[in-house]
C-alpha cells in the first residue's frame, strides 16, 4: 500500500493500538479510505477533513456501476468509522457521513447443511494421527457448541471443564459465555488432549502452550487454517457446496430449532445480543416446512 496521508496514518494506529483490529480488518479499512481520499482530492479538489455529506454520496454513486451493494456498504462503513474517529479526536464537530444511508442489501438466509452431510464431515478426520484428532475435536465443537471460529481459536486449556462438559468462550464485545458440549464433542476433545503434547515436543518459535488448539509447530491455530482444513475435508466428500466454519454454526442453530429448542435458548447459546439476529433461523426452518408441504400435499 502507498504511503498514507497523516490522518489515515493516525487512524491506522488507532485501529491497531486502541481497537486491536486484525491486520486483515486494518488493511480493508485503509484500502477503502485511500480510494475515498483519492476521489476527494482528484474529483472534488477537497480533503478528508473537508468531506461533506454530498461528497460521500457522490463517491458512492461512482461505485454503483462496478461494485455490488455489499461492497458499497463496506466502503461506507469504513468512511463512517473514520469520521467517528475524527469527531472523537475533536478534529471535526460532526460526522458528514452520519446521515448517509447504506445501500439496501438483499436478505440472505444462512447456509445450512443437512444432518447427514454434517455427520459425514465429522467422520472424515484420521483419528490415528494427532492432527486428525485435533481436527475431529474442532469439527465436533463447531457443530456441537455452535462456536464462532474466532471463539474456538481463542480457547485456552483452562477454558474447558471436561467434567461438567462446559466450555468458557469470549464472544463479541468481550462478553464471556458458557456453552454446554455434547458427549461426542467431549470424547473427541479428550482423545485430542491425550496426544496434544506431541505438537509441543519439538521447540519452535511462536509456540503457545496455553492455547487449546495448536498447529503442527505448537502455535495457536488461526481461523484461516481451520477454514483451509475444512475445505480439504469437504473436497474429499465432493459436496456440491461451499462449507465454511460459520456454516457449521448455522447448522447447529437450525438443527436445534428443528429439534424443538426454543429461540431464546438458541440466542443464549449463540451469544447473540439481539433476538432478531437469531430469528433468521426460523426462516430457514419455515423454508424446510414449505418444501415438505410442496412435496406431500395433494394440492401443492
Amino acid at each position: 500500500m502507498s504511503t498514507l496521508s497523516p490522518l489515515l496514518e493516525k487512524f491506522r494506529a488507532h485501529l491497531e493500538d486502541e481497537k486491536d483490529a486484525s491486520p486483515h480488518t486494518v488493511r480493508n479499512y485503509l484500502i477503502d479510505l485511500v480510494d475515498y481520499e483519492r476521489y476527494l482530492v482528484e474529483r472534488m479538489k477537497s480533503s478528508l477533513l473537508a468531506g461533506t455529506h454530498a461528497a460521500i454520496r457522490g463517491y458512492l454513486g461512482t461505485l454503483s456501476v462496478d461494485h455490488a451493494p455489499s461492497s458499497r456498504a463496506r466502503r461506507l462503513a469504513s468512511i463512517k468509522s473514520f469520521y467517528k474517529y475524527l469527531v472523537r479526536q475533536k478534529l471535526l464537530s460532526a460526522s458528514p457521513a452520519k446521515l448517509v444511508k447504506s445501500p439496501k442489501l438483499p436478505k440472505t438466509l444462512p447456509k445450512v447443511l443437512p444432518v447427514e452431510e454434517v455427520f459425514a464431515i465429522l467422520d472424515l478426520p484420521d483419528v490415528n494421527t494427532v492432527l486428525g484428532l485435533r481436527d475431529k475435536a474442532i469439527l465436533e465443537m463447531l457443530y456441537g457448541g455452535g462456536l464462532r471460529i474466532s471463539e474456538l481459536c481463542g480457547l485456552s486449556l483452562l477454558g474447558v471443564d471436561r467434567s461438567s462438559r462446559i466450555v468458557r468462550v469470549m464472544g463479541k464485545g468481550s462478553k464471556e459465555r458458557l456453552i454446554p458440549l455434547n458427549a461426542k464433542s467431549i470424547r473427541a476433545l479428550e482423545a485430542y488432549l491425550a496426544r496434544r503434547g506431541e505438537l509441543l515436543a519439538t521447540v519452535h518459535a511462536g509456540q503457545d502452550p496455553d492455547a487449546l488448539f495448536l498447529n503442527f509447530r505448537g502455535g495457536r491455530l488461526t481461523p484461516r487454517s481451520i477454514a483451509r482444513h475444512l475445505d480439504a475435508y469437504v473436497l474429499q466428500l465432493a459436496l456440491a457446496r461451499k462449507v465454511s466454519p460459520h456454516a457449521m454454526r448455522h447448522s447447529f442453530a437450525t438443527h436445534l430449532l428443528g429439534g424443538g429448542a426454543d429461540i431464546r435458548s438458541i440466542q443464549e447459546l449463540l451469544g447473540h445480543a439481539s433476538l432478531s439476529t437469531t430469528q433468521k433461523y426460523t426462516h430457514v426452518t419455515f423454508e424446510q416446512l414449505q418444501e415438505v408441504y410442496d412435496a406431500a400435499h395433494p394440492r401443492a
